[in-house]
């Protein structure tokens, strides 16, 4: 059962901080939802451990923690925990949040920002700029400015029809039934949903669910599930017609995505081990 929790009074108190960077942990259990709230800084919402859902009025992503995603300032957000969760989030001061950007985005996350991030949660917060402290916020803002981007958001409508439509497929992602399926479960014509997809959401309905098949594929490929595995799962004839279309829209094959999926649980058990 979803239990409701709300934002932190210091995340709060953070927000009045002069320093560029501040850095904020928090723990939350699997299923928990951060309710609806928003930063007057800009916020890089990143996980050492879990996976969480982030959704605004007009897009949701799927976070796995070699993934952070950009939140512009003042961007209304809720989180929603699919496992357990250990945040370890950055609140970015508006002038150099105008540099990242003004739209979420979601980014790669390197091994050095990873352990920059962990790093600055050990200073603390009122950090003397001209210390530790401010050499740490520095190299962050660099390597966020370096992280790669990941072309991958799922559109949110606000029509009820397409809403319903959404809602079901993102709750089975392998789910191959028609639009004129989805027309005749929502009471509506297959004509009208072509016409309200992109209306709604800015892709057709085709376009749409590969965005789900995406977002699904990168949380399955960053917990190391198989290719062959991933493409069963979604509908695919077989895994070469996943891969093609997965390259078509990222430019790289999951069997990449997979292999950084790799590297970084390799960099968890080395630090573990120390």
């Amino acid at each position: 059962m979803t239990r409701t929790v709300h934002s932190s009074p210091k995340a709060a108190r953070l927000q009045q901080l002069p320093q560029a960077v501040v850095a904020f942990s928090r723990d939350f259990d699997h299923d928990q939802l951060l309710a609806t709230h928003s930063h007057p800084r800009g916020q890089l919402l990143y996980a050492a451990e879990g996976v969480m859902q982030v959704r605004t009025s007009h897009g949701l992503w799927v976070i796995p923690p070699q993934r952070a995603l950009w939140v512009p300032c003042s961007l209304a957000h809720e989180i929603r925990m699919l496992s357990a969760v250990r945040l370890r989030t950055l609140y970015i001061r508006p002038h150099e949040s105008e540099l990242i950007g003004a739209e979420c985005r979601l980014l790669e996350v390197s091994a050095l920002l990873r352990e920059l991030i962990l790093a600055l949660l050990q200073e603390e917060s009122d950090y003397d700029t001209r210390g530790r402290g401010g050499h740490l916020a520095q190299l962050i803002l660099s390597e966020i400015d370096g992280a790669a981007a990941i072309p991958v958001v799922i559109p949110w409508p606000s029509d009820r029809r397409v809403v319903a439509v959404c809602e079901a497929i993102l709750a089975d992602p392998g789910n191959a039934n028609s639009l004129a399926h989805w027309a005749e479960f929502v009471g509506a014509s297959p004509r009208t949903l072509i016409r309200l997809f992109p209306k709604e959401t800015g892709l057709h309905f085709r376009h749409w669910v590969q965005q789900v098949h995406i977002t699904d594929a990168l949380l399955r490929l960053s917990q190391g599930e198989a290719v062959e595995r991933i493409a069963e799962r979604l509908g695919y004839k077989s895994a070469s017609a996943f891969t093609s279309m997965f390259r078509g829209v990222l430019g790289k094959t999951p069997s990449q995505y997979g292999g950084l999926a790799r590297r970084n649980i390799a960099v968890d058990m080395l630090q573990r081990e120390k």
